[in-house]
């Protein structure tokens, strides 16, 4: 992957200036060049400007001035002030009032000017990648207060439930029939089993590395159905594929997001459904992939649509039991890792559909 270029902007009212700042640069860094403030701000609005460089001189607004406007709407920008003058004022108000982080005195040297841009972009780039190092930690750490607070729960609930089993059965000192409660006792063993696997998934899509390679699309989604068709062997499956080039990507999260997609649509069909259906259709390019998957079962409430991807929401489901809540989380989290989208469409007790985009990774 090429690294990406600096993007600098240079406001100065002298057309000779410019040109001189552009003819110096443009091989070094993508360069944007104006002589009016109306027209930086509107830049700066439309394009990440990685450093700003102002004249402090100008006719309808000094360099400090314009910095002191936009670090309040583009606080990340590296402000440098431009100026013939050395005058202590302009020095402090810069520093004050537009925040300035590097001052440069004219006429400027071109090597001297290309190496202060690099380590401004530097800055830049250092700064934004540990703001979102923080955003993923602040994050991070609500995921693991959530996951405390819920296990504590959804792993004591399957446990206690099979221990409340065992004792009514040593109390029916076989007078009763124990399949019923073994039946229950595998439900809740099913149930525990979920949410750790569901755990598993979490824990390997937050911390493995992408790792690109080709899809094929037939296999990974008749494997999926292979091993979760015998959870519902009443539910019907129909398969439509048409890759129509190679497609790279991420093979184990997108294994990951059909696993559990597929599964919700199995396990939330309706009891007493006659002809349960799951259909799933792939179409890929060179471009994309398009996913389908489609139910007849229960469906989702309209007013749960917004939330169904959040960490352990639970939607209302018709005569069922309540899923982990993570499912559909890691199914987000993982396209996310791969640049994928997805949308959902659903009626309440007609069923569900989510559409998937994935982009090819080949080029």
């Amino acid at each position: 992957m090429s690294k990406e270029r600096a993007r600098i902007l240079y406001i100065d009212d002298e057309d000779n200036n410019l040109k001189a700042f552009k003819a110096s640069f443009r091989r070094d860094f993508e360069i944007y060049t104006v002589s009016d403030a109306n027209e930086a701000y509107r830049l700066l609005d439309e394009i990440e400007i990685h450093v700003a460089l102002a004249d402090q001189r100008m006719p309808k607004v000094s360099g400090v001035d314009f910095f002191e406007k936009i670090q309040k709407k583009h606080p990340d920008v590296v402000r440098i002030l431009i100026t013939a003058y050395t005058n202590s004022q302009t020095i402090i108000d810069a520093v004050n009032k537009g925040k300035i982080n590097q001052y440069v005195v004219k006429p400027w040297d071109p090597q001297n000017l290309k190496n202060i841009i690099d380590s401004s972009y530097e800055a830049f780039r250092v700064k934004k990648e540990l703001k979102i190092k923080n955003e993923e930690l602040i994050k991070t750490n609500d995921e693991l207060n959530r996951f405390v607070y819920s296990a504590s729960h959804d792993l004591r609930a399957p446990l206690m439930s099979i221990l409340g089993l065992v004792e009514l059965s040593r109390l029916e000192k076989g007078n009763g029939d124990p399949y019923v409660y073994l039946d229950m006792i595998e439900r809740s063993v099913q149930k525990l089993d979920s949410f750790i696997q569901n755990i598993i998934e979490y824990y390997q899509n937050a911390r493995a590395e992408s790792n690109h390679g080709q899809v094929m699309f037939e296999s990974l989604v008749q494997e999926v159905v292979e091993t979760l068709k015998n959870t519902d062997p009443t539910v019907n499956f129909h398969i439509n594929v048409q890759q129509d080039a190679p497609f790279h990507s991420d093979e184990f999260r997108i294994h990951v997001i059909l696993s559990n997609l597929i599964s919700n649509a199995i396990k939330y069909q309706k009891n007493d459904a006659s002809n349960p259906e799951v259909d799933i259709m792939i179409k890929s390019d060179a471009q994309k992939a398009i996913i389908q998957i489609k139910d007849n079962g229960v469906g989702i409430l309209q007013e749960h649509l917004e939330s169904i991807f959040k960490m352990f929401f639970r939607t209302k489901t018709l005569n069922r039991t309540p899923g982990t809540g993570i499912g559909l989380y890691i199914v987000k989290e993982a396209l996310s890792k791969i640049g994928g989208e997805i949308k959902v469409h659903s009626v309440y007790g007609e069923g569900t559909s989510f559409e998937l985009v994935l982009p090819n990774l080949s080029n």
